[in-house]
């Protein structure tokens, strides 16, 4: 692939999965990275990784790695980190990933949306969607004024097919239609938007939920067929790499891109040379089924 040296960019939800391996992926490419999230190395919520790692992994890969502190609920505090970006890197900002998340423990997939704790589910959205809105409108105007830049929306599913439960379904939708709409205004400042999908993710939580670690991940088949046909947060990664360096980026511009499709359209592989295609797979395991991508 194409390189990102004096690149500049913010994966916002950089503190695990799909955002480590993203940000990760950018520094191998050359980038500068901006990794934010909520958990710090002496003050972390529920899981052990933090953005502090996620940024020397950035370094040690070949970009340059910088972990910033932020609440993406906050208004206040997403506002200064645009303030960091703007002053350090003299109004520089070339991409903008949107992966923030934390919603798993807050979603119920048993009971209808009436019987979902209501609570539970306006804060998955707060988390899941007003945050995205929150991060775009502090730090797209960096790229509006240098009229050029990508900003990519990490989303579960290409389609409109239903997600197993109410308010993670309405939260991955908003994330496809955040790419589209923003695509719309921004075409005509330079500006692309999209969407990108990951398909079964071996992330760490994923992981550790099956009793497995990378090395041994084929052990959890037993337990998940699909889980065959699932690809690390890496082959994300990379594909927001591929995107990051096409310089006809914006044809893709609004759409819902799904890694399995990047990877044979710019020729990548995740990080055991292979390339998963989880639709293909998982429609010849399933065939009648119509469900969403697991993630």
């Amino acid at each position: 692939m194409a390189r990102l040296d004096q690149r500049v960019a913010v994966v916002a939800g950089a503190t695990r999965g799909a955002g480590r391996a993203i940000a990760v992926q950018l520094g191998h490419a050359g980038a500068t990275v901006y990794c934010t999230g909520r958990s710090v190395t002496g003050q972390t919520s529920g899981r052990p990784e933090t953005i502090d790692e996620t940024a020397d992994q950035v370094t040690r890969a070949g970009g340059r790695g910088i972990a910033v502190r932020v609440d993406h609920t906050d208004p206040d505090q997403v506002n200064h980190l645009a303030q960091v970006v703007q002053q350090e890197q003299r109004g520089r900002l070339d991409i903008l990933v949107n992966d923030i998340w934390g919603g798993d423990a807050l979603t119920n997939w048993h009971d209808p949306f009436w019987a979902h704790d209501l609570r539970d589910g306006l804060t998955l959205l707060e988390r899941a969607v007003s945050t995205h809105i929150i991060t775009a409108h502090a730090l797209v105007p960096l790229m509006v004024a240098r009229r050029q830049g990508l900003v990519i929306e990490v989303t579960d599913g290409n389609t409109l097919a239903y997600r197993g439960s109410f308010f993670y379904d309405l939260a991955k939708v908003a994330s496809m239609r955040m790419a589209k709409t923003m695509a719309a205004e921004l075409s005509a400042v330079g500006v692309t938007a999209l969407a990108v999908t990951p398909g079964y993710l071996r992330s760490e939580a994923v992981l550790d939920h099956l009793g497995v670690a990378e090395p041994n991940w084929r052990d959890a088949i037993a337990q998940d067929k699909f889980f065959a046909f699932s690809e690390t947060p890496h082959y994300l990664g990379r594909a927001v790499v591929a995107l990051a360096t096409d310089p006809h980026v914006a044809t893709h511009a609004g759409r819902t891109l799904a890694t399995w499709n990047l990877a044979e359209q710019y020729g990548f592989t995740d990080v055991d040379g292979t390339q998963p295609h989880w639709q293909r797979n998982f429609a010849a395991a399933r065939p009648t089924a119509s469900g969403p991508n697991a993630r």
